[in-house]
């Protein structure tokens, strides 16, 4: 994979501030964008600006055909059927979409690493039970096994955690589920942008993520729900573009994906991301993997020499992937977060990162947190680690 080419796409890698360059490593919050993605932006309204699916005119046919071609490529990205890929804003509409529309009573089964958008839309209206895990962040398949039962209707779990980085066994959470009748819904959004997502293969019922994470702009998310689950469901927003017609004694519904898409959609977004998918499959999301799965080993081990510094999670590379949570002894996550962006431009996140009660659980104040993408080098560590040791140290 050659890094240096890639990192030629991105403009945010030719901007200075205050004569240095930008160290990003907030790509669990959020990704950076290709000029190719910028690109397919512009060209979007340069030429094809118009709504989608109502007009038979040149521009709305051709602005229809560009987002069903992203739906396609969602799909194929992810083998999944066409039918089966509801645009979104997010991993966190996406949920909500699930909890609103699935009618079916019983209790929800979650896990205590959860981000905040895979607790709160299940709590409001069903029971729920929380998964334990060991003090080093992975989950407790035995706790899973002794809370789920004949009254669960759905377990739902994140792929890899936005704080630790920790890849779950998301296969072996699911043949659990599967042998007691239970569906499950993945929140990939930290997985979707390093590893090969494949949702035949995982055997899942739903699965979320957000455009954002993986190169796309900000307001378009996916979800990919079972065909046969979609026609149960019943769509909780109602308005234009969902119905086939309309009178004043009811309505007929468009069929499934867009019974579940009302109003005007990102159509933008959407094919954004598909240029986005394009880009990722260029490049090759194993390359990715590879790729960072050195930056994390290389970090981790650079990390684990400092003196005074707290990783949190596994600390096996084979383990995790793109995040490394952590904490000074003698600097709060605030602090710490402040100093590397003043005096290097090195760019974290800091806080609870959406992951209140995983913090809660392993008795850990607010953290620091370093995520690295396609674009990071060995090279932006080193800076970061330099300035971590005299930071963390002497201050």
């Amino acid at each position: 994979m050659d890094v240096n080419s890639i990192r030629s796409d991105f403009p945010f890698l030719k901007r200075l501030i205050n004569g240095k360059p930008i160290i990003y490593f907030d790509n669990a919050a959020t990704t950076q964008k290709p000029q190719q993605v910028i690109d397919t932006l512009v060209k979007y309204y340069g030429n094809h600006c118009s709504n989608i699916h109502r007009g038979i005119h040149v521009l709305s046919e051709e602005a229809s055909e560009l987002y069903e071609e992203a739906r396609s490529k969602v799909a194929r990205f992810i083998n999944a059927n066409e039918s089966e890929i509801i645009f979104v804003r997010n991993a966190t509409e996406a949920i909500n979409l699930v909890s609103q529309c699935l009618k079916s009573p019983g209790k929800i089964i979650s896990t205590v690493m959860e981000h905040h958008s895979n607790l709160l839309p299940w709590s409001t209206k069903r029971g729920v039970e929380y998964i334990d895990i060991h003090d080093n962040g992975t989950i407790k398949i035995d706790d899973l096994n002794r809370k789920i039962d004949n009254s669960t209707l759905l377990l739902t779990i994140c792929h890899v955690s936005n704080v630790l980085g920790v890849i779950n066994p998301i296969e072996t959470v699911i043949d659990v589920a599967k042998k007691k009748g239970v569906l499950t819904l993945i929140d990939a959004s930290q997985s979707i942008p390093h590893l090969k997502v494949d949702v035949r293969k995982l055997g899942c019922d739903f699965l979320a993520f957000s455009g954002h994470k993986m190169l796309a702009p900000s307001g378009i998310g996916v979800l990919y729900a079972r065909r046969e689950l979609m026609e149960e469901m019943t769509p909780f927003l109602l308005g234009g573009s969902m119905i086939k017609e309309v009178h004043l004694q009811g309505y007929v519904p468009e069929d499934p994906p867009l019974s579940y898409e009302a109003g005007t959609p990102n159509i933008e977004g959407a094919i954004a991301l598909g240029a986005a998918i394009d880009y990722i499959e260029h490049i090759g999301i194993e390359q990715i993997y590879q790729h960072e799965r050195k930056l994390i080993g290389f970090a981790l081990e650079k990390m684990k020499a400092i003196r005074n510094l707290e990783i949190y999670g596994p600390t096996d590379p084979d383990m995790k992937i793109s995040a490394i949570s952590f904490n000074s002894k003698s600097l709060g996550a605030h602090a710490l977060a402040k100093v590397l962006c003043q005096r290097e431009n090195i760019m974290i996140r800091s806080g609870f990162h959406c992951a209140q009660p995983l913090h809660d659980r392993l008795k850990i104040p607010p953290s620091a947190r370093a995520s690295f993408y396609l674009y990071n080098t060995e090279e932006e560590i080193e800076v970061m680690v330099d300035l971590l040791k005299k930071v963390v140290n002497f201050l």
